[in-house]
């Protein structure tokens, strides 16, 4: 069962899975739960949702009925569905709260219930904070500084306890930010594209020195494979791509390669408790599980930007529809 299986990113593993892409997991059965919000989209599975081993049910993590349901007979829960934008959560946590602990509370109540083989719970390397220097292992005391951090990081301690207590095979990923195609037009990836494609302004935060380091979409899901088919229950990897940026860099990396200038950069007031720098060690599934990035940045970049340039099918009705969302239209 892949939760969130109509995201970015969940959509992109089951894309994967469907094709037979991770051997371990060839000809596997799998079931799609998502409650198509905003960010859930039917057309990230539109490649293969003719797959007669694909389930697609439209449904809420936190319906406990729905979620044991369609747990049964599960050997494998890759977990993805979470509010994700810390922006949104900025304006109102509730929904993060709701979502990213409660469902995740009700997916592991069910997963100990249907004795599930292996829970692969998807979080991310803000629930560290912000570092200076250096790079965050496995072991480094969780700090989160937005509502959504702080949300992740309640999730990865309740997928935690519930293996030790009630020894449910948990892992715990921790990722770095994610870029890509069929990524929801509000992060920065597609949103500077999109913005760049349309002439429309970028906005950049602050003083743009943010680092952030990235991570190709499908880098991601390759460990994530790795660590569902061998990781060691009970224990949180970190997944890094290796391609530390400012934002201020990734822009400019942006405006080259679709021949834009900086007129089209926007300064805007930085985002409230923004983290200034993350970074992650992630020797660990290195060593343990032979992960290594695989798509090199400058390659992965310009790929998703002809993807989106390509796509406008794809994004134009997102943003379109959440314009007139946020117009009350």
């Amino acid at each position: 069962m892949v939760t969130g299986g109509a995201g970015f990113i969940g959509s992109h593993f089951v894309r994967q899975l469907a094709s037979d892409a991770h051997p371990a997991f060839a000809g596997a059965e799998v079931t799609v739960l998502d409650r198509f919000t905003y960010a859930g989209n039917e057309a990230n599975l539109a490649p293969v949702a003719d797959r007669p081993a694909l389930r697609v049910v439209r449904g809420d993590i936190c319906d406990g009925p729905l979620v044991a349901d369609v747990m049964r007979g599960t050997d494998l829960v890759v977990h993805f569905a979470a509010e994700s934008h810390v922006d949104r959560s900025i304006a109102g946590a509730a929904e993060f709260v709701r979502t990213n602990v409660l469902g995740t509370q009700t997916l592991l109540e069910a997963a100990s219930a249907a004795g599930v083989g292996r829970f692969v719970h998807v979080s991310t390397d803000e629930v560290y904070g912000s570092i200076d220097d250096g790079a965050w292992d496995e072991d480094e005391p969780l700090r989160p500084n937005s509502p959504y951090a702080a949300s992740k990081a309640s999730s990865d301690l309740l997928a935690l306890a519930f293996h030790r207590t009630h020894g449910l095979p948990v892992c715990v990923t921790r990722c770095s930010n994610n870029y890509g195609p069929y990524q929801f037009p509000e992060k920065a990836v597609p949103l500077f594209v999109t913005n760049l494609l349309d002439g429309r302004k970028v906005p950049l935060y602050g003083d743009g020195g943010n680092v952030r380091d990235w991570l190709h979409v499908d880098d991601h899901c390759h460990a994530l494979a790795l660590v569902a088919q061998k990781g060691s229950p009970g224990e949180v990897y970190n997944i890094g791509g290796g391609t530390e940026l400012t934002n201020r860099d990734l822009v400019a990396r942006l405006l080259e390669l679709l021949g834009a200038d900086a007129s089209l950069v926007e300064r805007v007031p930085d985002r409230k408790g923004h983290d200034r720098r993350y970074a992650l060690a992630y020797g660990k599934i290195a060593a343990e599980l032979g992960y290594a990035p695989r798509v090199r940045f400058e390659e992965g970049l310009a790929d998703t930007v002809r993807w989106y340039a390509d796509h406008r099918d794809w994004w134009e009705p997102l943003r379109t529809n959440a314009r007139r969302a946020t117009q009350g239209a």
